[in-house]
């Protein structure tokens, strides 16, 4: 069984990430989606809230597990006998960051490949940062986040 992750912050997670997860599953026995407990960072949702969120926007994707996790990602790859992890690229600025870390991970965990897949065109500017901004500003967010994570955005700006 060849296991994959797909790791991210995921605050909120948008039809970009949907897209990545639905398009990887395809690809790999199990996908787990990982989403990182940083405690550097100051996310707007709580990390059994995002997981919450991802696993009703994909409960219908059979080979697909929703985790948390904290640490370094190869580590927990390597714990959990996952061989690959995917990450999306929206542009070429991503692939330099991406890159950099890929070959990182590879370093630290030769037996785990990264996966690269481009964005879809029609989410290729979406990101949780944008998201976030336009529901605080009480946009129109129907086309960028599943329909439950819109409810939980629309929560904490009323």
């Amino acid at each position: 069984m060849v296991k994959a992750i797909y790791p991210g912050s995921f605050d909120p997670v948008t039809n970009g990430h949907i897209d990545i997860i639905r398009r990887a599953s395809g690809l790999f026995d199990k996908l787990y989606v990982g989403v990182l407990s940083n405690s550097s960072k100051n996310p707007l949702f709580s990390i059994d809230n995002r997981v919450t969120m991802i696993k009703e926007a994909v409960g219908d994707i059979a080979n697909v597990e929703v985790v948390s996790y904290d640490g370094l990602l190869v580590d927990y790859c390597k714990n959990n006998g996952i061989t690959a992890i995917v990450r999306g690229l929206r542009a070429i600025t991503d692939f330099d960051y991406e890159l950099q870390i890929a070959q990182t991970n590879k370093v630290m965990e030769p037996e785990v490949d990264t996966v690269f897949l481009t964005t879809s065109l029609e989410y290729a500017y979406l990101s949780s940062s944008i998201v976030k901004e336009i529901a605080s500003y009480h946009g129109n967010i129907d086309k960028l986040v599943p329909s439950n994570v819109k409810c939980e955005l629309e929560a904490k700006y009323i």
